[in-house]
């Protein structure tokens, strides 16, 4: 006896399955506890699985520079504040509680071997999928991104002295300000990173609102984000006013380039781009940018001109993205650089 396969008859069948599966689901009977595993073969399938999605996305999607390997005293401090917790670290076991999960956060001085820079940076900035591994806190911040790439880059071979230097500033008694000083140092002055900026002689008023504006969003960081999560109001004064009352900005003058100095002081009212001094000097509600580190006011400016999602400054939360288009790309450095009193 043969049966006729029919329109009807395969539709009937595929509508049949997708009830059992509902009800399957339905009746909890499938076992989702962390704690019974996935068989081998559902393992198996899943990496392949997820392999091969990040192998197409990151070949497609990725940048060709996806790792700046200047700045890593900050992607230190992030993943020992987020990371290290899941998968260790040089000298640091994960922690067991998060070993329990299903699946396990991988050791990445083993795992970091198989994966290229242009897939760690895809891994790092979108996550995974089913893996407790999160995208990025801050979706705009590639130049982040970039500098974590590097320092997993360097776990397979990094050894716990090298991980605690870069982590760690010793002789703070103060946990809270020891946290701060293992990215911007015990001076404040950024231990010599070019991500980095120089706090001291900044308002304390402006110190605290920028950990307010990190806390709550408004501004884009997942280093800053992290690190000022957790603080009170009165931690995020005290260090504000524990940071801004150390030497560092104040009492440099800017010097160099005469089209800086121009820009600096008259802006260039041919396209609409304002005086830098008209909004970054002592006693304006903005950071000063006198005596600032050069690389670091010419990494934002480029990272803010990137920041295309901003077209009308005022309608945005910040207005740099929108004033670091108008500046000439050949002006950024010596623009940086004046400022810095180079």
């Amino acid at each position: 006896m043969t049966i006729r396969i029919t329109w009807a008859r395969a539709a009937a069948a595929i509508l049949a399955l997708a009830l059992a599966g509902l009800l399957f689901a339905w009746s909890g009977v499938f076992n989702i506890a962390a704690s019974s595993g996935h068989w081998k073969i559902t393992d198996w399938f899943l990496h392949w699985t997820m392999r091969n999605s990040v192998r197409t996305y990151a070949a497609v999607t990725a940048p060709d520079d996806p790792k700046a390997n200047e700045g890593l005293v900050s992607a230190a401090g992030l993943f020992k504040a987020s990371c290290a917790s899941c998968h260790g670290a040089p000298g640091v076991r994960p922690l067991p509680v998060m070993q329990a999960a299903t699946p396990p956060a991988p050791d990445l001085s083993i795992n970091a071997r198989e994966w290229t820079d242009k897939q760690i940076f895809w891994i790092l900035k979108h996550g995974v999928k089913y893996t407790g591994m999160p995208g990025w806190a801050a979706k705009d911040r590639d130049d982040e991104v970039r500098r974590m790439v590097a320092f997993v880059r360097l776990l397979p071979e990094m050894s716990p002295a090298t991980y605690h230097s870069l982590t760690e500033v010793p002789g703070i008694a103060d946990a809270r300000i020891a946290t701060c000083a293992g990215c911007h140092g015990a001076d404040g002055r950024g231990r010599g990173q070019p991500d980095m900026p120089v706090l001291g002689g900044q308002s304390p008023a402006y110190l605290r609102a920028a950990l307010e504006a990190y806390a709550t969003g408004k501004r884009q960081s997942a280093v800053m984000a992290n690190a000022a999560a957790t603080l009170t109001p009165e931690d995020m004064t005290r260090l504000a006013d524990h940071f801004a009352a150390m030497p560092g900005i104040g009492g440099v003058t800017p010097s160099g380039s005469t089209a800086a100095a121009r820009i600096d002081r008259e802006g260039l009212p041919k396209v609409q781009l304002p005086a830098c001094s008209s909004c970054h000097a002592p006693g304006k509600p903005y950071p000063v940018l006198a005596g600032q580190r050069a690389n670091y006011i010419a990494q934002r400016l480029r990272n803010w001109r990137g920041d295309e999602t901003v077209v009308d400054a005022r309608k945005s939360q910040s207005t740099m993205p929108v004033i670091a288009r108008r500046i000439p790309e050949d002006m950024i450095d010596p623009l940086a650089q004046y400022l810095a009193g180079r």
